[in-house]
């Protein structure tokens, strides 16, 4: 019998079908990349099963061990709030089942790499860098820490990969949205622009950054991250993270 804990991979859900699509194709990858582990999925809204359901059903199946990763790319309010909440609740009511909850994707070398896959796959060429300024387009937060993370990202991105430009965008809460940076960049003389979506699924956020890449003109527009294989890879480092903590005896099991 597998003694691994269960991942449990919570994605916040859409009406977008694309998005719970997406989801499962990324778990499938995770799978494949380590056999044997038990992955299941779980949504906060708009998509079944959500979270506790899951939660229950695995403790009635006998599981106590379950690692909780929030597919989501910066700290912000899902990640401090509404996860802890749900997780803590279902402690709360499945006393046998031991619950942790993993740290967020990003940042992560691991983001910037599955992003420069999607550019190249939108047509950039090696050689494009230096003439190549990056909109870097995130769903937004309100939250202050991801928006300063994204900016830290955009700059070290620039000074690690050697584009002309990188600048952040958010298609929701902060400013600059998506058209404005890719005329932000035009103005200061850049040749050429692409949009990078720093998201995972598709939906309507996503569609709001790729109709701004659209009206600004941009040159390039890369696909969403997706099932890409460096993102499968980071799943599983950071499950692999929570684990080891676990072992060190330095992450507490959310309890009510």
């Amino acid at each position: 019998m597998d003694t691994r804990p269960t991942l449990l991979v919570i994605a916040h859900g859409s009406r977008d079908p694309r998005h719970a699509a997406t989801v499962s194709a990324l778990c499938a990858r995770v799978r494949a990349l380590r056999p044997g582990l038990r992955v299941e999925v779980g949504y906060l809204d708009f998509n079944a099963p959500r979270v506790p359901r899951v939660l229950e059903r695995l403790s009635a199946e006998g599981i106590r061990d379950v690692v909780a990763l929030p597919l989501l790319l910066t700290r912000a309010f899902h990640a401090k709030s509404d996860i802890p909440a749900v997780l803590r609740e279902a402690a709360a009511r499945l006393p046998l089942l031991t619950i942790r909850q993993a740290a967020v994707l990003g940042p992560s070398s691991l983001l910037t790499a599955a992003l420069e896959r999607r550019l190249a796959e939108a047509g950039l060429r090696p050689g494009d860098r230096r003439s190549t300024g990056v909109v870097l387009a995130s769903a937004g937060s309100s939250d202050p820490e991801a928006g300063a993370v994204l900016a830290e990202i955009a700059r070290e991105w620039w000074h690690t990969a050697g584009w002309c430009a990188v600048r952040p965008a958010f298609a929701s809460a902060s400013l600059p949205r998506t058209a404005d940076a890719v005329r932000a960049l035009r103005a200061e003389g850049v040749r050429r622009v692409a949009v990078a979506p720093y998201v995972i699924a598709p939906g309507f956020l996503p569609d709001r950054i790729a109709a701004g890449a659209r009206e600004a003109r941009a040159d390039l527009l890369a696909p969403v991250l997706g099932p890409a294989p460096e993102l499968a890879r980071l799943l599983v480092r950071r499950y692999d993270g929570a684990v080891l903590a676990h072992a060190r005896g330095d992450l507490t099991a959310l309890s009510a």
